[in-house]
């Protein structure tokens, strides 16, 4: 995660904002909002305006990925060359979908918001769509989720990593 966030604050930065870059990083899937912290604090831009970027960087995805996945997955597979890249796709999620088909509202909560490689808010909306949870009953574990991983990647990015750095 450190090279691609590294990576993305070197190319965009001499283009965009500093805050801009880490919004576009919160938004991405695979580096969401614990990518968004980190470049927050690698740029030392400080955690009571990084904080509400990368929030609603990671927010905003979610309800066309809760709403609308289903229906795209379904149309891209009937596209040959999209066809393997959708089954695994979906097998990928769904192979990461124990823990939430477990315990549901708070399995989807630990998902999103345990900081851990190819969890997060966009797998955990992809897998809560595919499963067809309730959307307001997800909507609701995503955001706690959020919050979990917010509180946890601030103390990671800026009280533990951001100490080391300076």
């Amino acid at each position: 995660m450190e090279s691609l966030v590294q990576w993305f604050t070197a190319n965009l930065s001499p283009y965009i904002s500093e805050h801009m870059v880490v919004f576009l990083i919160s938004m991405l899937p695979i580096l969401e909002l614990r990518g968004g912290l980190f470049a927050a604090s690698l740029l030392k831009i400080p955690s009571i305006q990084a904080i509400p970027i990368c929030v609603v960087g990671n927010i905003i995805p979610i309800p066309f990925i809760l709403l609308f996945i289903r229906q795209i997955f379904k149309w891209l597979k009937k596209i040959r060359f999209f066809r393997p890249l959708i089954l695994k796709l979906e097998q990928k999620a769904m192979g990461r979908s124990d823990q939430i088909q477990k315990y549901e509202f708070w399995g989807l909560v630990a998902f999103v918001g345990i900081p851990l490689p190819g969890t997060g808010a966009w797998t955990g909306a992809l897998i809560a769509s595919l499963l067809g949870i309730d959307i307001k009953k997800s909507s609701a574990a995503i955001l706690l989720g959020i919050s979990m991983a917010t509180v946890i990647m601030y103390v990671f990015s800026y009280l533990i990593v951001g100490n080391v750095i300076s």
